[in-house]
């Protein structure tokens, strides 16, 4: 039985995002803190690792951040990050719709009027001021309304326009989504106007963005961490956690000490059996490719250079968004629980005639792909799943919850997942 010092220190289980944005804050602030994680790296969704496969750095997952991320950019200046983000000149989002070859940009206005709407050579291609408009309905919707409460499937926008924003942001199908939770998201972005908008990329990928800076601020100011330690009980005692059962240790906790739950939902309940959390889920299937062709962007001639940030919508296909880093091309599908039961084969197969579609290459020339399954990605981002979501406060006087997967009013994103961190730091109080 290991004990803790006469000072409070505070024990973070959970070294994804949100662990480490609540740990960064509390070691601002100068207080102890130690941060266990199951894993043997730190980052949890957001990690970055070698893939021998195609011996390139990649992400776990694929994440398009915004210039309307906050809570991301102070937490990157927190930490001294740097320029580690690759941010464009002007918002401009390119889509390519694979089974017409139509290609089209979305840019918002610089000012909060979406004065594009009424520009036909700025509109989606196919589509009238009056469809933008009808997606005022979204204005009014409450936290029982689901997208297709709100929103017409048979708009011509629906297929180019809403349907892919739905799918990105809340990673759960747009019939059972919640109208309330997009509306959110289209309030901080598209609504602020084109400074909101622009689309942020990790130059190296998220691990060194995101992860490794916190990971320095954190050893600079003594913060302890515990790798390869994953708990397994609490022992909940007069209201309170008095100890951490880990798998090769217990720790005893002061009586000053706090914890903070940085874990899945579905870990949460195995520990605390009574919190109601939202369990329900959506995978999300990513895949990275080495490239051994030269791509050719769908925009423009084949000889011109890519764009500052080379990414792309993908309509009429299975993936749903491209991104290109060097020689290495990386898919995201979303809301892909169908998708992730098939074979990791089949689903390279399938998105390797996507790739090699929209970048003018070879289709009978496959390389190597990685293909990465997360079947239980995010919470299913439901009307219902919404009345699950706990605050950072818990029923035990020094424990907190942190996630994105919690109250913090947006979709389970990585801005989500870092604010949740801020909220639980917030709300402790210490001596």
């Amino acid at each position: 039985m290991t004990g803790t010092t006469s000072r409070p220190r505070v024990h973070i289980v959970g070294a994804g995002l949100a662990g480490l944005s609540a740990a960064v804050r509390l070691a601002e602030r100068g207080h102890p803190v130690t941060v266990y994680e199951a894993a043997a790296n730190a980052g949890g969704r957001c990690r970055s690792f070698h893939d021998a496969k195609l011996d390139r750095l990649i992400d776990n997952g694929n994440h398009l951040m915004m210039t309307a991320n906050t809570a991301v950019l102070d937490y990157l200046a927190l930490i001294d990050a740097g320029p580690v983000l690759t941010e464009p000149a002007r918002a401009s989002y390119p889509f390519l719709d694979l089974t017409s070859s139509r290609t089209w940009h979305l840019r918002p206005s610089r000012g909060r009027f979406p004065w594009w709407i009424f520009d036909p050579k700025q509109r989606i291609p196919g589509t009238g001021t009056l469809d933008y408009l009808k997606g005022l309905r979204l204005g009014f919707a409450g936290k029982n309304d689901r997208v297709t409460d709100c929103l017409d499937r048979e708009n011509p926008l629906w297929r180019t326009f809403w349907e892919p924003l739905v799918v990105a942001a809340l990673n759960t199908p747009p019939e059972e989504a919640s109208a309330y939770l997009l509306r959110r998201v289209l309030t901080e972005t598209f609504a602020k106007g084109e400074a909101a908008c622009r689309p942020l990329v990790a130059r190296e990928g998220l691990g060194p963005a995101l992860v490794d800076p916190a990971l320095r601020f954190l050893q600079h100011r003594g913060a302890g961490l515990r790798l390869g330690q994953r708990l397994r009980r609490l022992d909940l005692t007069d209201g309170r956690v008095a100890a951490l059962d880990l798998a090769q240790e217990t720790i005893a906790l002061g009586h000053n000490d706090r914890v903070i739950l940085a874990l899945p939902p579905q870990a949460i309940q195995t520990l605390l059996p009574g919190v109601d959390v939202p369990l329900e889920s959506h995978a999300i299937v990513n895949a990275h490719i080495r490239l051994n062709q030269a791509p050719a962007w769908p925009f423009g001639n084949a000889d011109e250079a890519l764009p500052e940030v080379p990414f792309l919508g993908l309509v009429g296909g299975t993936a749903d968004w491209l991104f290109l880093r060097g020689d290495v091309v990386s898919l995201t599908v979303s809301a892909a629980s169908r998708l992730a039961e098939s074979p990791n084969d089949a689903i390279a197969a399938r998105l390797w005639a996507d790739t090699a579609k929209a970048l003018r290459l070879d289709p009978a020339e496959q390389p190597p792909i990685r293909v990465i399954n997360e079947k239980r990605a995010t919470f299913a981002q439901t009307p219902a799943a919404l009345r699950r979501r706990p605050g950072p406060q818990s029923a035990w006087g020094n424990l907190l919850l942190a996630g994105d997967w919690t109250d913090t009013g947006l979709p389970a994103t990585i801005e989500s997942a870092i604010r949740s961190g801020e909220a639980a730091a917030k709300a402790l109080t210490l001596p």
